[in-house]
């Protein structure tokens, strides 16, 4: 059995309040009882419990972060910025993988929300405003990631897809491409139907055709498949440009398109979005609409902690919306 609180008091001779005091507070305690404590902590090998004393004073050191997909680099460097300023605050980054799946998160923000966090940065499925309003009556501070919160009374960090859409048609449409394939994940995923809603704005007028081709993910399996059914088409019917909702998908495409015999950028120019790093580094680099994940998540991390220490001072946190702007990356995928 492992030492208590109780057994370290007894061997170093002092009162449980003494020993919180070395182990809070030490500034209170005089230096040798500061020494004899700890030779007591040591000899017994005793281990605070932490997790038990942030639950009796109802505060968790710890955030949530919760992603739609950990195997995109992108969510990897948004994790990297809140955990970098999490490291600063002196608190802990848990991290869930909801892979897409609306059950799957919502399991989550079960788990965090039993554990008390003080806050929870998330990348939402779908609509999840009514269990994150739950979670903020329960004092757990809310932020959403690469979302726009709109009328939903949180705070947001996200990048203006819809412009993102338009600077990739504009690319296409600037090197003579008229028959654009845009291809998506699930179109639930809100991310996913504002770079449409941009990509159809602004080809409306350009006489080019929009063809949406949906897949199960945003993976580089989901965009080798696409590509793979792309080759196979009659040439006449192939697109002669593919916008694709992220850069896995992109990737994907352009081994599909490559194993059929398609050339890029001749026969079909390819455009990314995220800007991930492996984008540079693709047989064919890929061209890519650049979000700034690293910058997003320290923003994220600041909103959350604001809202978090207004909700323990009993007060309303105010919504803030960050949106960063989109930045077009051109590689050899378009580049005549």
């Amino acid at each position: 059995m492992s030492a208590s609180v109780r057994d370290v008091a007894k061997r170093a001779g002092v009162s449980v309040g003494t020993v919180s005091n070395v182990l809070n507070h030490p500034e209170k305690v005089s230096a040798a009882t500061v020494k004899r404590v700890k030779t007591a902590i040591r000899d017994l090998g005793f281990v605070r419990n932490d997790a038990a004393r942030q639950l009796r004073a109802g505060k968790s050191r710890s955030i949530g972060l919760v992603v739609l997909d950990l195997a995109n680099p992108f969510f990897t460097d948004l994790g990297r910025g809140v955990e970098a300023r999490a490291d600063l605050a002196g608190l802990t980054v848990l991290v869930g993988n909801s892979a897409e799946d609306a059950q799957r998160e919502r399991r989550y923000l079960e788990q965090f929300e039993q554990q008390r966090l003080q806050g929870i940065l998330l990348t939402p499925r779908g609509e999840a405003v009514e269990r994150l309003v739950d979670l903020r009556e329960q004092g757990i501070a809310v932020v959403l990631v690469d979302r726009e919160a709109g009328e939903s009374g949180f705070s947001s960090v996200a990048v203006d897809d819809e412009a993102g859409g338009v600077l990739a048609a504009k690319h296409l449409l600037e090197i003579g491409r008229r028959r654009i394939a845009y291809v998506a994940g699930p179109t639930a995923i809100r991310q996913v139907s504002d770079r449409l809603r941009g990509l159809n704005s602004a080809t409306a007028n350009s006489g080019a055709s929009v063809e949406v081709i949906e897949v199960p993910a945003l993976s580089l399996a989901c965009g080798r498949r696409a590509g793979d059914e792309i080759a196979a088409r009659p040439e006449r019917e192939r697109p002669d440009a593919i916008f694709a909702a992220n850069d896995l998908l992109a990737i994907g495409l352009l081994q599909g398109l490559m194993s059929g015999h398609v050339a890029v950028p001749e026969d079909i120019a390819i455009i990314g979005y995220d800007d991930i790093e492996f984008a540079s580094a693709a047989v064919i680099p890929l061209s890519s609409i650049r979000q700034p994940a690293y910058a997003m998540g320290e923003s994220a991390f600041d909103l959350l902690i604001d809202e978090a220490n207004a909700l323990s001072r009993g007060e309303v946190p105010v919504p803030r919306r960050v949106v960063f702007e989109p930045e077009l990356v051109v590689r050899n995928s378009t580049r005549p």
